[in-house]
């Protein structure tokens, strides 16, 4: 599960990335810092077209095709397990898969008792979680470009809390999963995997995370 996340680089600082990792020189006019990302929201997505790396903002809600546009069905988890086998998605999984940017995620304790969030984040800062997208159209005839977010079984350091996380994707691994061109189902299957734990730390923060209104840097406050 996943269902908060940030990304608190500044637009410079996300500029230098992007050159170095894709060779995309331009992250466009993206808000940023952002330490508080919820569903429908806007989020950075890398894809690639076949020639080259895209940046740009998808709305975090999967939408299927049959889903209706006066109530649609906006899913933000996927699973990893399932992704390839279930029809809405097998299509998205072989032709339009995509990462989404993010130096953290928040997650709950399943333990009722414990009301307080979790930040958990990583030794490299910022990373790239595995998604699929797709586009809808709207009865006025808008294209809405939507994501999902891959999860999978938690590792030893999320297992207290949840059992479930992002597929966290490696520099060499997200290559893979970007190129389009692989449609083999064994070697995509293969990067759905709990990220290493040894390389993972979490802090507990307050409350705050909990209003999607709450975008400021206090919401990841260590507790």
């Amino acid at each position: 599960m996943c269902g908060r996340f940030t990304l608190t680089v500044s637009k410079d600082q996300l500029e230098a990335l992007l050159k170095s990792r894709y060779d995309i020189l331009d992250s466009t006019n993206f808000k940023l810092p952002r330490y508080n990302i919820s569903p429908s929201s806007e989020v950075i997505s890398i894809l690639h077209d076949g020639k080259r790396h895209r940046v740009g903002q998808l709305k975090w809600g999967f939408r299927p095709k049959f889903s209706s546009t006066d109530k649609p069905l906006e899913i933000i988890n996927i699973k990893g397990e399932t992704v390839f086998e279930k029809p809405i998605f097998k299509e998205s999984f072989l032709k339009r898969r995509c990462t989404i940017l993010a130096d953290s995620f928040f997650e709950w304790n399943r333990d009722k008792k414990d009301k307080n969030p979790y930040r958990f984040m990583t030794d490299n800062g910022l990373f790239a979680m595995a998604a699929i997208w797709q586009t809808v159209e709207t009865k006025t005839g808008e294209k809405i470009h939507t994501v999902a977010i891959i999860t999978t079984e938690s590792n030893d350091l999320m297992h207290a809390i949840h059992d479930r996380m992002p597929v966290i994707l490696t520099k060499e691994e997200e290559q893979i999963w970007l190129n389009n061109q692989i449609k083999d189902i064994k070697t995509l299957e293969k990067l759905i995997k709990p990220f290493d734990a040894e390389h993972m730390y979490y802090e507990r923060v307050s409350t705050l995370v909990n209003n999607p209104k709450n975008d400021d840097i206090a919401v990841i406050a260590k507790i």
